[in-house]
């Protein structure tokens, strides 16, 4: 590891440790914002964190209408008990932070119906799902303050774990920030099949992972130039919503739905007890075999489905922790005999993986920037410019390159792709990563390559975007737009 990596991890770490010292009672008083290297620390309030269970998105079912699946979701200010005898003023959905949980079957008809009640335009995007760019919610669907817009599709995907997110212009570190983003799940008849966890909030736990700055107990999004830079990066560890909450599950095998919802953390997630456990989903499918592993990357925006074996664990607990940083995240308790046992199946989907030698086209996307502002291939965000046109239904090579000394991610709308290189080669590409995504890291001076096909749907008004996940770099301009014909 770098000298200078190490030690600005050592000093995220050592911010975090003494947060988690004062909320215990060591007395250190109040620590001060700000921060290099995307880093800083939170003021707390003299009452400290508010521990509690954790908290599982209300999953929203839908209410049917002439045939439409429709889901109402209002997004609003709101209040929320991070901490003791004090409430911090958040954004939300249908609640107090974050959103309820969007469970979709392949082949629905949907509506996905938001209500503007912010004080602030908006724009809402479903991050992952596979729709016409009309209903993508950019920058080109904005909803002013007091109006409504709604998403209307059929949902044609497999099964995976999507997300909902602000996707406002300059705007959506902030508005995410402060607590807009909920999970799409999606389901088919494969996965409903296998034999896995599937009882949502009992043995399927969805797990939004995030970090976040507070000053005196309120959320602070006042991010510097580096911070800008590095990407806005908090002390205080937050899982659906809670600081460190604990789990109570039976002993047997528990799915894991996890999505890094922070603004610029990457982080590397594993167990106290250094076991190891099995991957059995990227972003947009299912990996073809679980992939045992003892930790898994996620860069913002990615997501990972685990299964974690605790069948002989009765009596013990365990902790969730990114061990990049030393935060933790959720201590899980086994406190319960099993009611229902599952086996993890040994193949899970086959997947259809085109030939490399088959792509007909190769395009080069260079990540670059300085002075608080990023680019892609020279240019900074223009919503008035299309910056790629891409036929429906061809089969090409994107090749991504970072050529600054800061990490970045590459993220593509409306479709999925699966990744053939970093640096040049296959071997350098991680097994858990060999399977459909939406999102892939692309750490300082390297470069990835995948393969990716636009299919169904093509507009020659109304572009979809790529773009930086680090949602500091997207809003500073490290995104661009495709027209698909």
């Amino acid at each position: 590891m770098k000298r200078r990596t190490f030690l600005a991890l050592s000093s995220v770490a050592a911010l975090y440790l003494a947060a988690r010292y004062m909320r215990s009672g060591g007395g250190m008083g109040m620590m001060s914002g700000g921060g290099m290297m995307g880093g800083g620390s939170s003021s707390l309030p003299p009452g400290g964190i508010k521990i509690k269970d954790l908290p599982i998105p209300a999953l929203l079912k839908p209410v049917e209408r002439n045939g439409v699946q429709h889901y109402d979701l209002q997004i609003q200010r709101a209040e929320h008990d991070f901490f003791k005898d004090m409430m911090t003023k958040t954004f939300a959905i249908n609640g107090t932070y974050l959103g309820p949980t969007l469970l979709m079957k392949n082949g629905d008809h949907v509506s996905v119906n938001y209500q503007n009640r912010l004080g602030e335009l908006i724009t809402m995007h479903g991050h992952g799902m596979h729709l016409p760019s009309r209903m993508d919610g950019t920058v080109h669907q904005p909803i002013q303050d007091g109006e409504n817009w709604s998403a209307v599709y059929m949902v044609k995907q497999r099964a995976c774990t999507n997300w909902y997110h602000p996707h406002t212009l300059n705007n959506t570190a902030e508005q995410v920030y402060k607590g807009l983003a909920g999970l799409i799940i999606i389901e088919d008849e494969e996965s409903r099949r296998l034999d896995l966890p599937k009882r949502y909030g009992i043995d399927d736990i969805p797990l939004v992972l995030q970090d976040r700055l507070f000053a005196h107990g309120q959320i602070d999004y006042s991010p510097s130039m580096p911070q800008r830079m590095h990407g806005y990066v908090g002390d205080i560890p937050l899982a659906n919503g809670a600081i460190e909450p604990t789990l109570d599950v039976e002993a047997k095998e528990i799915r894991f739905r996890i999505l890094n919802g922070s603004n610029a953390s990457i982080y590397e997630l594993g167990f106290s007890d250094e076991r190891s456990f099995h991957q059995i989903a990227t972003d947009n499918a299912f990996l073809e075999y679980p992939v045992k592993i003892t930790e898994v990357t996620l860069s913002p925006a990615e997501r990972a489905e685990i299964v974690i074996d605790l069948t002989k664990d009765y009596g013990r607990s365990l902790v969730l922790r990114d061990r990049r940083s030393g935060k933790q995240f959720l201590t899980i308790r086994i406190t319960k005999m099993a009611t229902a046992q599952t086996l993890l199946p040994q193949k899970l989907t086959t997947l259809e993986k085109p030939l490399v030698s088959q792509a007909q086209y190769r395009r080069r996307f260079v990540l670059s920037g300085m002075m608080g502002r990023f680019t892609i291939n020279g240019k900074g965000m223009d919503p008035d410019r299309i910056d790629e046109h891409v036929p429906l239904n061809r089969l090409e090579i994107w090749e991504v390159e970072n050529n600054m000394m800061i990490d970045h991610n590459f993220h593509i709308h409306a479709t999925h792709f699966i990744p053939i290189a970093r640096n040049g080669s296959m071997e350098n590409l991680a097994e858990n990563e060999r399977g459909y995504k939406d999102v892939i890291l692309v750490p300082a001076n390297e470069t990835v390559s995948f393969l990716v096909k636009m299919t169904d749907y093509a507009d020659v008004r109304i572009p979809y975007m790529y773009h930086c996940h680090f949602l500091e770099h997207e809003d500073a301009g490290m995104m661009g737009q495709f027209i698909v014909s």
